[in-house]
């Protein structure tokens, strides 16, 4: 049984920083295509970002220049690094992992950013 389990989220003024990450079990993370959404309350849950195993980062254009995501195959992990935040960062972030044969979520991290 895969777990994918997020951490790092909490309270942060706006222009501040936190760093989720995205902590798998089982041998399928460097295998897979590593991507944090987001869903604020009353929207839809978008993408954030996403890495693949091997090429560019790609990154949603609200987030572009102020978030980077990484990867750690050797720890199995993922990285959001957020920077400048802002208050329309406030939602939960989930790590999604995508491989041919699976999708497998996370349980979400709460990120709000205050005034």
């Amino acid at each position: 049984q895969v777990q994918v389990v997020e951490s790092g989220g909490g309270l942060v003024q706006a222009g501040g920083s936190l760093r989720l990450s995205c902590a798998a079990s089982g041998d399928i993370f460097s295998t897979s295509g590593l991507s944090w959404y987001r869903q604020a309350p009353g929207k839809q849950r978008e993408l954030v970002a996403t890495i693949p195993t091997i090429g560019d980062p790609y990154y949603a254009d609200s987030v572009k220049g102020r978030f980077t995501i990484s990867r750690d195959n050797a720890k199995n992990t993922g990285y959001l690094q957020m920077n400048s935040l802002k208050l329309e960062d406030t939602a939960v972030y989930y790590c999604n992992l995508v491989r041919w044969d699976a999708i497998h979520w996370g349980q979400g991290t709460q990120v709000t950013v205050s005034s």
